[in-house]
């Protein structure tokens, strides 16, 4: 068996072509576009280079981007004053405070100050609690778990036979940012969740059962290929940086799945890199049109 391959970057441009198409389309009849407000707390390199990533995806589909910089000494209430200016602001729709921030700030707090209406990351604690909620909707999905979302509906396309409505899944990790709310979205799906962590026994047999497994742990290739079932849909969420001399630029990235032997088993799988990773600020773009559409009633 040959993988069917979900190129993220493929799909997530075509997305952002569909949010750049709407955006002109909101600017000719509103005189307006979207806003996207992004939040650093401190000098942490990835996560200006992250942010950076989202400005200029935003500059791409004609969407207006605003960072904003506080310095790890910032205290609780100038980010929360910050926060607060930003949801009293009509150019910003959406508000993002780029995680992680420094220990002294109750990052939940912080997270509960966004607007609920500009909460396109999906982490409000409103929007996480309806997440939870059997016949509840977020106003906003998480971007990185609506990415995997949107691949397996992809899969659905792509692999006969495949659909998520009675699957039964696993999830690989269980952080609040992507294994917990992709496992609530899975069971949304009406698929069947198992939530892999550090103290489940017997690891090899739980993903050798299942119809989709999703890889969220940031453990470079744990999970072996022929632990795989054959004709299971493979998204590997983890990118990590592992060193390799005999690379170009002496490393390579890698994810949570031993890619080339569980390709040999697995009906759809996704690359790393190239996979989630831009499909992540592709759903967070169109979260943000969607926002942005709500509050001229589009």
């Amino acid at each position: 068996m040959t993988a069917i391959i979900l190129d993220g970057r493929a799909i997530a441009k075509r997305i952002q072509q569909e949010v750049a198409a709407d955006i002109a389309r909101m600017k000719n009849k509103y005189g307006r576009v979207p806003g996207l407000a992004a939040v650093i707390v401190g000098a942490d390199p990835a996560s200006q280079m992250y942010v950076q990533m989202k400005r200029n995806r935003c500059a791409e589909v004609g969407m207006e981007s605003f960072l904003h910089e506080l310095p790890a000494s910032a205290t609780q209430g100038e980010l929360e004053g910050l926060i607060a200016a930003l949801n009293a602001d009509p150019r910003v729709d959406g508000i993002l405070v780029q995680l992680p921030i420094p220990d002294h700030i109750d990052e939940e707090a912080a997270l509960k100050a966004i607007d609920l209406s500009k909460d396109v990351d999906g982490f409000h604690p409103i929007n996480v609690g309806r997440l939870t909620m059997k016949g509840r909707d977020p106003l906003y999905l998480p971007a990185t778990p609506y990415g995997c979302m949107y691949l397996l509906h992809e899969a659905e396309k792509l692999v006969e036979g495949f659909q998520i409505e009675g699957s039964r899944a696993v999830v690989l990790g269980r952080s609040n940012i992507v294994g917990m709310p992709m496992a609530l979205l899975l069971i949304h799906a009406n698929a069947t969740v198992t939530v892999v962590h550090s103290r489940t026994k017997d690891i090899p047999s739980l993903v050798g059962e299942a119809d989709i497994v999703i890889g969220a742990m940031g453990r470079p290739e744990m999970i072996k290929g022929e632990w795989f079932k054959e004709g299971a849909v493979a998204i590997d969420v983890a990118t990590v940086k592992v060193d390799d001399p005999t690379a170009k630029k002496g490393y390579v990235w890698k994810g949570d799945f031993e890619y080339d032997k569980a390709a040999e088993r697995v009906a759809a799988i996704t690359p790393v890199p190239g996979g989630v990773g831009p499909m992540t600020i592709a759903m967070l773009l169109k979260n943000t049109l969607t926002s942005a559409q709500r509050s001229i009633n589009v």
